[in-house]
């Protein structure tokens, strides 16, 4: 089984390299997991439950609110049901499939504003040898570094609308959002993932973050029309 609390540790920023990626995305991964950050609130439980129940606990709080704050929902509106967003610690498949989707998302996010570079991978890799991580885990996070970002990647794991928020949830806490190109990727991924701007803004709340700039319309597409000319 992977271990994926231990290769998003390996991922969190070294207090004595702050050169690396870490720093730039404002602590990607674990970084955000694990030493504050856009889920510092959540921090004591994210090294308590694991970095799984502690995006999932934030996914399924905005999930809650956002069904409340629905308009015409009834009162007693049914909560969604808290292990589609965790799984069942005994149900290691589910626990590791999920915290590759979360991890993948949270490596996307990392790369949006191209902050991962060499010496950065070089970083994590170092730190990735100093912990009792398995072969095929190292090569698991070292194509992931490597791989180039492939958003459409991030959200096919998307397979019930729960995953989706969870899928957003942990994109947003592992960068900033503090760039246009950060601030465009998510953008981007809670349309592709076709998320209710209201449940958007609910994670966004949920994580601690200020609530994304409403949507403006994008222009029309250019119509090419062959001149005479040309036909």
């Amino acid at each position: 089984m992977f271990n994926i609390d231990q290769i998003l540790k390996a991922l969190q920023t070294d207090p004595n390299t702050q050169r690396t990626a870490m720093t730039g995305a404002a602590g990607m991964a674990a970084g955000m997991l694990l030493s504050g950050g856009g889920l510092g609130k959540l921090a004591g439980n994210a090294v308590k439950i694991g970095a799984v129940a502690a995006v999932g606990g934030l996914a399924y709080n905005a999930w809650q609110n956002y069904q409340n704050n629905q308009q015409g929902a009834p009162a007693t509106a049914p909560a969604p049901a808290r292990d589609a967003f965790i799984p069942a610690a005994s149900d290691t498949a589910a626990q590791e499939e999920l915290g590759k989707t979360l991890v993948r998302a949270m490596i996307a996010a990392a790369k949006a504003d191209g902050r991962i570079d060499a010496d950065e991978k070089d970083a994590i890799f170092g730190k990735l040898e100093s912990m009792n991580l398995s072969s095929e885990e190292k090569a698991w996070v070292f194509d992931e570094l490597s791989s180039p970002l492939d958003i459409n990647a991030v959200v096919a794991r998307a397979d019930t609308p729960e995953h989706a928020t969870e899928i957003y949830a942990a994109s947003l806490v592992a960068i900033s959002a503090d760039t246009a190109a950060e601030r465009a990727y998510l953008d981007a991924l809670a349309s592709k993932l076709k998320l209710d701007p209201a449940l958007v803004g609910e994670i966004h709340k949920a994580a601690g973050e200020k609530a994304p700039e409403p949507a403006q319309a994008p222009p029309a597409p250019f119509a090419y029309t062959p001149s005479a000319s040309n036909v």
